[in-house]
Order: structure tokens, then C-alpha cells, then sequence
């Protein structure tokens, strides 16, 4: 009989549904380990999700520890079918080697619906995008209008932090390491790999007991809190209300669509607010379907997009997760977490990491590369959109409909960090001018004539004409230091 492939993001129920019966090859490839300087805890849950996958199947599956991949499927010396992988490399080694490639249950919406909704598009906007998705998959629908009467509660979810404290929500769900966690820090241990980042403690879900503990904890206790605060930073409560259930979703432990029927059902139960929930809904059903879909559709040239001609190279400091020495406290802070997790929300992902590096011109490719490698929940499908199109608009346009940067009072109203950070973010020029503000005018006067057609650059741009010093602000930038 044919037997089954599995990579180490297929780790769910789903990927065997409809093969009960066949064997399971596991591979554990030394090349794909060692190919480029991975997070440390990354690594950890990749190994730890393919071993524990093994023990809870028993003698179903073979886990060959080889050189490469194209090794274990050569020695392996069967037919083997398989789901469609998270890269393009891994499908085209798939068939190259003669495998069958299957359609991935690993999301909602198939390639070929994908399809049929991106037909003579020019541009993908994620709320058209995501409008379709919840009318197809009926959604927060009273028949088929949106509960609430708005299809998105954005407007409800930008409160800043607490002046005081944290937010004050439960503790969320946190795994207890065991027996196959101990041997795998043990052989990375002795692994000659490239890592970054610290290890640590596993902190997500990597079995699907794990998973669906983690999205009963998070549904219970934290969802009622999430919406309000879901784009503010704090520097002593890194999870906040967020979920932490992007790695166990992104290794196949979970579908979206049983995350987000759970949390609209605790909307319809009365447990949580419509614009908690609505908040989150997006996030799954929306942005993540969305990422998957177009890095498929946008093809592999995407990953060249270079709309601002970016080509600053990403410091030691910034790509060997070293930050210690970085005075401006909100970038310190997001780097210190995904030296220490490898994983930060997604405010601080855009509006601290992303808009530093586009402020700095660093080079859009070696920054997604960055992405993919240094976060735990990072894979080559999740971070074009995130970083060629969100975070540094590279793709003039395609994805997102202006550039996603601030400077430094957007942060400092959404942030706990500026109040005991050297800088001030009120200033622009100076020692202590904050390097977001500064940043960010000296950006737009670069880019002035490329903005200028761009009707929601149109206010940042009038306010730039007013700024009398603007040559002082240029000549300190983009070489002010953030040290």
C-alpha cells in the first residue's frame, strides 16, 4: 500500500482522516535543520511535534533520521503520497521524486475557490477578501448580513494599554515539557546547526491534546479580553490576551475553521463581545487564508518585489537576535522577544520591527527570510504577504493600500515603552530624538514623488511640507543610531 508523507507542519488529525490505514513516514532531515540559522526553539518544536506524532501512532510510522529528505524518500523505497507542503521547494522536491501531491486539508478555502475569487483581480484586498469568507463559511451571519451590523469592529479594538499594570486576564495555557522534549533539547544539544535565540521553555501547543487544550483555555478565559487591547504593547505581559494559537495552527494541529466556530460560539453563548471575537475571526479566517492563498497565486517573483529599491543589509545586532545594546526601548523589547520566544504579536511585528526596517531601507527579501527563520511560527508561505506586502509595501500596492509606517507617537499612545525609554518621541531632531519620528518624516521626504499619487499618503505628505526642519531631520537620518 501507498504510505503517507507528513512534514512537520501536517502534525493533525486531518492529514490521516482519510487514510486510516497507511503507514506514516516521518522524516527528520539533518540538511533542513542546519539550512539556514533557525530560532533554537523553533527547531525544538519541530522535532518535538514529529516525535511525539510518532509515539502516539506506534508502529503506523517509520521516522527516518537522514541527510535530506530526498534520502528518506529514495531509502524509504515505496510509493508515498502526500499533502501539499508550506514552500514551493518542498512541492517541487515532491514531484521531482515521484510523489503525489494532494490538495492540503489544512485550511479553509481551496486553491481553486482561491481562484475563482482572485479571477481578473489586480489587487487583493484582505477585507473584500475576508467579507467572502465569512459569507461563504457563514460566519457571525444573522442570514446573511453581519451580526452587529458591521462586518468589521476595528474601530472598537484600538484601546491603548492600561496607564497602570497589565491587563489583568487570566494566565494562558502553557505545556508541560516531558520525556521526548528532554531528548530533543539533548540532540540539538549536539546538532552543529546555525541557531539563534535562546531556548527555553516549550511554550505551544506541538500535540493535539496540547492544541485543543490551548484553544479551550484561550476561548474560556481569554477571547472576552482580547478585542479592546489586541493592538497595544506592554512591556511586562508579552502574551497580553492573545491567543498563542498561531503555532499550533501552523503546524496543522488545528483547523480554522474549529478555532473560529469556538469563538463564535462563545459570541452567540453571550461568554464574549461581538468585537472580541469579530477581532479574532479575522485574524483566522481572514488574514491567515489570505497569506496562504496569495503566496501561492503571487507566485515566486513576489519574493523580489522592491518597490522603494531597499538594499541596506539587516545589522549583526538585528539578524543575530542580539539587541542589549539598543537604547530605544520599543525596539529592544520586540527584539529581546523573539530572542527569548521567538514569537511577538503582530503590532509589534508591523509598527516596531517592520517599521523600523522600512524607515532603515533594509532589503525586503533578507527581512522576510529573517521573519521566516526567527519566529516559531514562521513558515516560507506565512511572510511575503506579512513583510513584502504589509510591512514594507514592496509591492507597491498589491496587498495593502499605503505604507504601514509612524513615527513615534503612534507608539508612544499604544505602548507602555516611551515612558522610560532615553528617546522622546517628541522630538525629531537632537541627541534624543526618537528614531521612529525622525525616521519617519526623513522616510517620507525620500519617497515624496513616489507617494505623491497615493490618496491616503496625501495627509503625512502636507504635514511634511510644514516641518521646518526637514534638512536637519535629513541630515541625521537614516544614520541616527538607536544605541
Amino acid at each position: 500500500m501507498t504510505a503517507l508523507l507528513l512534514f512537520g507542519d501536517q502534525l493533525g488529525p486531518r492529514f490521516r482522516a482519510e487514510h486510516p490505514d497507511r503507514e506514516v513516514l516521518l522524516v527528520e532531515s539533518t540538511a533542513a535543520l542546519r539550512r539556514r540559522p533557525y530560532h533554537r526553539q523553533k527547531l525544538h518544536l519541530v522535532l518535538s511535534g514529529i516525535r511525539h506524532l510518532a509515539a502516539e501512532l506506534g508502529e503506523r510510522a517509520t521516522v527516518l533520521r537522514t541527510a535530506s529528505y530526498g534520502e528518506a524518500i529514495r531509502r524509504f523505497g515505496r510509493p508515498l503520497v502526500a499533502y501539499q507542503p508550506g514552500s514551493r521547494a518542498a512541492e517541487d522536491l515532491l514531484r521531482r521524486l515521484g510523489v503525489e501531491v494532494l490538495p492540503t486539508p489544512a485550511f479553509a478555502l481551496s486553491r481553486d475557490e482561491f481562484a475563482d475569487w482572485a479571477a481578473g483581480r489586480e489587487k487583493f484586498l484582505m477585507e473584500d477578501f475576508y467579507r467572502a469568507q465569512r459569507t461563504r463559511f457563514h460566519v457571525l451571519l444573522d442570514g446573511g448580513d453581519p451580526v452587529g451590523g458591521r462586518w468589521n469592529h476595528d474601530r472598537d479594538n484600538r484601546e491603548p494599554p492600561p496607564k497602570r499594570g497589565g491587563l489583568g486576564v487570566p494566565r494562558p495555557w502553557w505545556p508541560t515539557e516531558d520525556d521526548i522534549d528532554a531528548r530533543v533539547r539533548a540532540d540539538l544539544d549536539a546538532l552543529d546547526a546555525p541557531t539563534v535565540g535562546a531556548d527555553g521553555p516549550r511554550r505551544f501547543a506541538i500535540t493535539r491534546a496540547e492544541a485543543l487544550a490551548a484553544l479551550e483555555v484561550f476561548v474560556r478565559d481569554r477571547l472576552p479580553h482580547f478585542g479592546p487591547h489586541e493592538d497595544a504593547v506592554l512591556t511586562g505581559d508579552w502574551a497580553m490576551a492573545h491567543s498563542l494559537l498561531s503555532v499550533p495552527l501552523n503546524f496543522g494541529l488545528l483547523h480554522p475553521l474549529e478555532v473560529v466556530r469556538a469563538a463564535e460560539d462563545a459570541y452567540r453563548d453571550g461568554a464574549a463581545a461581538l468585537a472580541s471575537v469579530e477581532g479574532f475571526v479575522r485574524q483566522v479566517l481572514g488574514w491567515r487564508e489570505y497569506v496562504w492563498h496569495l503566496y501561492w497565486h503571487l507566485g515566486p517573483d513576489y519574493l523580489r518585489r522592491n518597490h522603494f529599491r531597499a538594499t541596506a543589509p539587516l545589522p549583526d545586532w538585528w539578524a543575530r537576535l542580539r539587541p542589549g545594546n539598543v537604547r530605544a526601548a520599543c525596539l529592544r523589547t520586540a527584539l529581546e522577544g523573539v530572542r527569548d520566544r521567538g514569537w511577538v504579536h503582530h503590532i509589534q511585528r508591523l509598527m516596531v520591527l517592520g517599521n523600523h526596517a522600512l524607515q532603515r531601507g533594509y532589503d525586503p527579501k533578507a527581512l522576510n527570510d529573517w521573519f521566516v527563520t526567527s519566529f516559531v511560527d514562521g513558515f516560507p508561505w506565512v511572510m511575503p504577504v506579512n513583510v513584502i506586502g504589509m510591512s514594507q509595501h514592496a509591492d507597491g500596492g498589491t496587498i495593502a493600500t499605503k505604507p504601514y509606517l509612524s513615527g513615534g507617537a503612534y507608539l508612544n499612545r499604544m505602548t507602555d515603552h516611551c515612558r522610560g525609554c532615553w528617546f522622546d518621541p517628541a522630538k525629531r531632531t537632537g541627541e534624543r530624538a526618537c528614531p521612529f519620528t525622525a525616521g519617519y518624516w526623513a522616510w517620507l521626504a525620500r519617497h515624496e514623488a513616489e507617494l505623491r499619487g497615493n490618496h491616503r499618503m496625501v495627509r503625512p505628505l502636507q504635514g511634511l511640507r510644514r516641518i521646518a526642519d526637514l534638512d536637519e531631520i535629513r541630515a541625521g537620518e537614516p544614520r541616527r543610531r538607536v544605541f
